[in-house]
C-alpha cells in the first residue's frame, strides 16, 4: 500500500519541526518522517546541555576569582557527579518539552523509519512506499571523525553527543578542534577541574575573521586553557587505557573537528541535484529550494549557518514553499548573528570582516579595547576588543566582530542595527546608559564616525554626550 501526501519532511529536528508547522498552514496532508529519535540537536546534545555545563564552570570560576574583589573563599570543590546530574536532568527536561510538542501532533502525520528516495517524489521508508508532491530534507548533521581514529581509539574517542551522558567528569581530556563546540567545552571542563588541552588543526581559535581580533583571541584563550595551534599532523594512539596525543596522556579524546551533513543513504543519486565543489547542496537560501525541483532542504544539512535560529527560519521557508509549490515565494532572511559562549565571549553580527573583504565592499573600522572600559574593569572582565564595520560614503553599519564581555547582548544590538540599516550616526543618537559595557560600543562608533569623515550633526541635534569620559571610564 502506498501512502500519499502533499509534503513529506525527512527529519524531525529544528528545521523539520518548523517545516511541518509551516506546511500545515496550507495542507493537512503532511508527513513527518524520523529515523532516529524525535527532538532537536539543540535540546539533546547542543545549545542547552552545553550551556548547563558552562553555567557550572562559571559558578566554579566565580568562587575561584572572588579574592580579586577582596572576598576570601576556599577553593571550590567540584562534585563531578552532581554537575553531570544537573546537566542530564535539565537536558532531559528540555528534550521533554520538544517531545511533548511532536507527540501532540496527529499520529497520522508522523512516521518512524529511515527514508530513501526511489525517484522524484517517491520514498521508501522501511518498506513503506510514500508518494509526495514535494519533499523537505531536514536530516541535520553529525560530528566528523577523521578516518581511522574510531577504530584506533575505540571507546576512548568521544564526540560532543557523548559528553552530556557522562555520569561523572573525567580527570583529563584532549579536545581536538578549536571551533565553537571545542572551544566552549574545553574552557568549561578546564574550569571544572579537568586537565584539558585544546588542539587546533590550524592557527585559528573560534570563528573570528578580523586580522586583529583573531590573534587577540588566540592570546586570551591561551591564557585560560592549554592550547596547541597548527596541530595538523595529529596521530592519536591508544596506550593501555589512555590516549596519547602530542606527547601527553589523557583519559579520552573529544573530537570536535567539524560536522558533516546527513545526506548519505538518502538515495539522492536518483535525483541528480546540483552540488558545489565540496559536495554541498546548491540552494536558494531565500526559497530553500534545491535545484529548481520539488525538493526543499533546510537546517544543518545545508552547511549554511548551522545555528538553531537559522535552521528554524530555513525550515519555515522550506515548509511554506513546499506546500505552495510550484508557487514558490522568495523570503527575506534575518541579519547574521553568531555567538560563542566562551570566556570571554565571541560575537559576529552582520557581515564578518572576511565576508566584507571578499565582496570588495569599501568600509572603515571602529575599534575599542575593553582593557580600560569602565564597567568591564569594575567587574574584572576587562579583556578583549570590538570592531564595527561601516560602509564608506553612507556610514551604514555592515557588521561587527568582537571578543569580550557581554558579547551575547552586544551582538544582538549590533545585528538589529544591521538589519534595520542604521547608520553610525543613528546608532550614536540612541541612548547609552552609564556605567554599562555598551559604552564600549559607543567608543568604537565615535571613532568610526570620525574615520568615515561624515558631517557632524548640529550641536543642538547631537544627543551623544561625553558621560563616560567625564567620569574617567
Amino acid at each position: 500500500m502506498t501512502l500519499s501526501c502533499d509534503v513529506a519532511i525527512i527529519g524531525a529536528g529544528t528545521a523539520g519541526m518548523a517545516a511541518y508547522r509551516a506546511a500545515r498552514v496550507h495542507t493537512d496532508k503532511v508527513l513527518l518522517i524520523e529515523a532516529a529519535h524525535y527532538g532537536t540537536t539543540c535540546a539533546r546534545v547542543g545549545c542547552m546541555p552545553s550551556k548547563l555545563l558552562i553555567a557550572a564552570a562559571e559558578a566554579a570560576e566565580s568562587v575561584r576569582e572572588a579574592h580579586r574583589f577582596g572576598v576570601q573563599a576556599e577553593a571550590p570543590r567540584i562534585d563531578g557527579r552532581a554537575v553531570m546530574q544537573r546537566v542530564r536532568s535539565e537536558r532531559d527536561r528540555f528534550v521533554g518539552f520538544v517531545l511533548e510538542t511532536i507527540n501532540g501532533w496527529p499520529e497520522a502525520t508522523r512516521l518512524f523509519g529511515r527514508a530513501r528516495f526511489t525517484g522524484l517524489g517517491t520514498l521508501d521508508v522501511e518498506g513503506q512506499q510514500i508518494k509526495a508532491r514535494t519533499v523537505v530534507i531536514a536530516t541535520g548533521s553529525r560530528p566528523f571523525v577523521p578516518a581511522g581514529w574510531r577504530e584506533r581509539l575505540g571507546a576512548r574517542l568521544i564526540v560532543n553527543d557523548d559528553v552530556f551522558d557522562w555520569v561523572d567528569l573525567p580527570k583529563s581530556l584532549a579536545v581536538v578542534g578549536a571551533g565553537v563546540i571545542g572551544l566552549e567545552l574545553a574552557l568549561a571542563l578546564h574550569k571544572l577541574g579537568v586537565r584539558v588541552r585544546l588542539f587546533a588543526r590550524g592557527n585559528r581559535v573560534g570563528p573570528l575573521t578580523d586580522p586583529e581580533l583573531q590573534p587577540l583571541a588566540q592570546k586570551l584563550f591561551a591564557e585560560d586553557v592549554p592550547l596547541t595551534l597548527n596541530a595538523a599532523d595529529m596521530n592519536p594512539v591508544l596506550d593501555g587505557d589512555e590516549v596519547v596525543i602530542g606527547g601527553e596522556r589523557f583519559e579520552a579524546l573529544l573530537c570536535t573537528a567539524g560536522r558533516q551533513a546527513n545526506l548519505d543513504h538518502l538515495g539522492l543519486e536518483t535525483l541528480n541535484l546540483p552540488r558545489d565543489d565540496q559536495g554541498h547542496p546548491v540552494i536558494d537560501r531565500h526559497t530553500s529550494q534545491w535545484g529548481g525541483m520539488p525538493v526543499f532542504i533546510a537546517g544543518d544539512v545545508t552547511n549554511d549557518r548551522p545555528l538553531l535560529h537559522e535552521a528554524s527560519d530555513a525550515g519555515r521557508i522550506a515548509g511554506d514553499n513546499a506546500a505552495r509549490w510550484p508557487d514558490v515565494h522568495h523570503r527575506p532572511r534575518r541579519a547574521p548573528l553568531a555567538i560563542v559562549f566562551s570566556e570571554p565571549q565571541i560575537a559576529i553580527a552582520g557581515a564578518s570582516h572576511a565576508e566584507l573583504v571578499a565582496t570588495g565592499r569599501e568600509f572603515d573600522i571602529g575599534r575599542v579595547s575593553f582593557a580600560d572600559q569602565g564597567r568591564s574593569r569594575v567587574m574584572l572582565v576587562n579583556r578583549g576588543g570590538l570592531h564595527v564595520y561601516a560602509e564608506r560614503g553612507t556610514g551604514r553599519l555592515l557588521g561587527a566582530e568582537m571578543i569580550g564581555p557581554a558579547a551575547e547582548h552586544l551582538g544582538h544590538l549590533l545585528a538589529w542595527s544591521v538589519q534595520r540599516g542604521d547608520t553610525v550616526q543613528q546608532m550614536l543618537d540612541c541612548p547609552f546608559y552609564h556605567p554599562v559595557v555598551e559604552e564600549g560600543l559607543r567608543t568604537a562608533l565615535r571613532q568610526l564616525h570620525s574615520d568615515l569623515h561624515l558631517p557632524a550633526p548640529p550641536i543642538e541635534d547631537c544627543m551623544d554626550c561625553d558621560t563616560e569620559a567625564e567620569v574617567g571610564g
